[in-house]
């Protein structure tokens, strides 16, 4: 089974943002990676905070209507995982979407999740298991 590559909204928000500092990393993850899948939280999260710095949101969804961003998730079957997720991590404190990526990495064998977001150090998949993630800062 080949890898499963799952991005957070972070690197979304590089990708489509110039200036941002991560750009030329994320351009380089969504240039080498042709299978980037997600989640609608993700999505979501990544269109607020684009809108909230005064960018088109339409750009992320564009990423899924052209094929670059698939969405592979269902959190209605997974609701009770990802509350228990979230209250484990309440310190940190942990976010849906970040929930949600972190229930997708379970769901494959050979997960690795791009990410901006430090916090995916301290998580665990399966309760024990480090999440393989890649981030500018890791």
């Amino acid at each position: 089974m080949p890898r499963k590559n799952l991005v957070d909204a972070g690197p979304i928000i590089a990708y489509l943002d110039k200036d941002d500092l991560a750009h030329d990393w994320a351009t380089g993850i969504f240039s080498a990676n042709e299978n980037l899948a997600t989640c609608e939280a993700v999505i979501s999260e990544a269109c607020a905070r684009l809108e909230f710095g005064g960018f088109d949101q339409h750009r992320v969804i564009r990423l899924v209507t052209g094929g670059i961003l698939t969405l592979e998730f269902s959190a209605q079957a997974n609701i009770a995982r990802i509350l228990r997720l979230m209250e484990k991590y309440a310190d940190r404190p942990m976010d849906f979407a970040d929930a949600c990526l972190v229930v997708m990495t379970e769901e494959s064998s050979d997960p690795v999740l791009f990410t901006l977001d430090n916090d995916f150090k301290f998580y665990r998949r399966h309760g024990r298991d480090a999440i393989p993630f890649v981030s500018p800062k890791h």
